[in-house]
């Protein structure tokens, strides 16, 4: 464990072994640090945040601050960062807040680029991308291998299922389904992510069933009510498929976000 002697950690911080921690970097009473993490400088830890070995963290990141809501009363929350994330310079994630569950969760192995923000009690999956400005608002949830292009933004209680992309630019008001491709100023869903389907191995007969399935569900015949409920008869089909159905039958504070018509 290495610590330069211009950063400040507090009594009851723990630090893992092979931590090194960088000039003037400010680590709070409640924070627990694991192996083999490298705080480069700059960088304030706050809270009860867990990060998890082998993270990288780049100068002006703040982690764990008090979550940017009215309901919030100053109750000490939590932030949760997986193992192996790179988090780069000025990324912000805050706490969670009481009133949503007390905490916020981030998985393995996340790329978050500079300026990105994770909302409180957001719940994002493992090997996520949020390139430049990326930006959730609270309570969104994110599946593994989601992409998130530069200045994207999600609204609070949005959900982005697994393996989706969100394109640059992009405001997503509505929830994305597991490997959807949304795109638009206000965003629509514009199709499959393909790349990253391919990138995981989907073998191209089993794209085609996905995308015969992608096609009638959200271009066929008929009212949207009515195609998925034909549709859910297609859900042993393949596995992708299932989830695809039972990500829009859960519960959730937000319409879909759809085609445009």
């Amino acid at each position: 464990m290495t610590i330069d002697p211009t950063a400040r950690i507090e009594d009851g911080a723990v630090v893992g072994q092979g931590t090194s921690i960088g000039p003037f970097c400010h680590i709070g009473p409640d924070v627990v640090i694991g192996a083999d993490c490298r705080l480069m400088a700059h960088v304030n830890v706050t809270a009860r945040t867990t990060i998890g070995d082998g993270c990288t963290i780049y100068p002006f990141v703040s982690l764990g601050t008090a979550p940017q809501s009215l309901k919030h009363n100053g109750e000490l929350t939590r932030l949760q960062i997986g193992r192996g994330c790179t988090i780069r310079e000025h990324v912000t994630m805050n706490a969670g807040t009481v009133a949503g569950g007390g905490i916020t969760s981030v998985g393995d192995r996340g790329t978050f680029m500079n300026c990105s923000h994770v909302g409180h009690d957001c719940r994002v999956g493992s090997d996520v991308i949020f390139a430049a400005s990326a930006t959730l608002g609270g309570h969104c949830e994110v599946g593994d291998f989601v992409s998130m292009g530069s200045l994207a933004a999600a609204h609070q209680f949005v959900r982005i299922g697994s393996q989706a992309m969100v394109a640059a630019t992009s405001c997503v008001r509505g929830d994305v389904i597991p490997f959807g491709l949304a795109s638009g100023q206000y965003a629509n869903l514009e199709g499959l992510n393909t790349v990253a389907m391919e990138r995981h191995n989907f073998a191209r007969e089993r794209l085609a069933v996905i995308g015969m399935f992608y096609q009638k569900l959200f271009h066929g015949a008929g009212v949207f009510a009515e195609r998925l409920c034909e549709a859910r008869e297609r859900a042993a089909a393949d596995p992708a498929i299932a989830e695809i159905l039972a990500f829009i039958s859960a519960d959730s504070h937000r319409s879909l976000c759809l085609p445009r018509y």
